[in-house]
């Protein structure tokens, strides 16, 4: 069987891939800028990290396969919150709203073709009261998550709507990565 790298250290994207039934035999985090540049939109940050993800990890002969996810309202990119009060503003922008989630996947074979599909689902926050921002802070489940949430945590008892798929907003959108891998002949289960 061909080797498979994951271009990710997202534990959240290795249980994405077992759950339908694909196991990396590498797993290399890259150490990218990951900042938007100055006007840049939403999918074209999503699009160029997964690109400069899977060219960082590329190795002769194997497939690479590289992700990412940004949250985003309007025009604005949501970081991953490293304070509390990061994570505050993330929340407060968040509720009462819908915003979109943008996925960028690319996956490099070993034959140098690549593939590559960006994903978008929206996701609404029913309006937030400041004990249930305060509750959701002090769990301290937004630390690294693109837009302070984890959908498949504490964060899904607040979302009143969702478009798209669920496992994008999580990290990884299966049925376009199980697309891409059997695309470039990785053996899927």
């Amino acid at each position: 069987m061909p080797t498979l790298i994951l271009a990710s250290a997202s534990p959240r994207r290795l249980a994405l891939l077992a759950q339908i039934g694909v196991t990396p035999d590498t797993i290399a985090p890259t150490d990218i800028d990951e900042t938007p540049r100055p006007r840049e939109l939403p999918r074209a940050v999503a699009q160029r990290l997964a690109h400069a993800k899977a060219d960082a990890a590329a190795t002769p002969d194997t497939y690479v396969l590289a992700a990412d996810t940004v949250v985003a309202c309007g025009r604005r990119v949501l970081p991953k919150p490293e304070t509390e009060a990061e994570a505050r503003a993330c929340l407060d922008l968040l509720s009462g709203r819908r915003h979109r989630v943008i996925t960028g996947v690319v996956l490099l074979g070993p034959d140098g073709r690549r593939g590559e599909r960006l994903v978008t689902s929206i996701v609404a926050f029913a309006r937030l009261t400041d004990p249930q921002k305060r509750a959701y802070l002090d769990s301290g489940e937004w630390q690294g998550k693109a837009g302070g949430y984890a959908i498949q945590g504490r964060a899904a008892a607040h979302i009143s709507f969702l478009s798209g798929s669920h496992s994008n907003v999580v990290g990884l959108p299966l049925f376009e990565t199980a697309q891409l891998l059997r695309g470039l002949g990785y053996p899927l289960p």
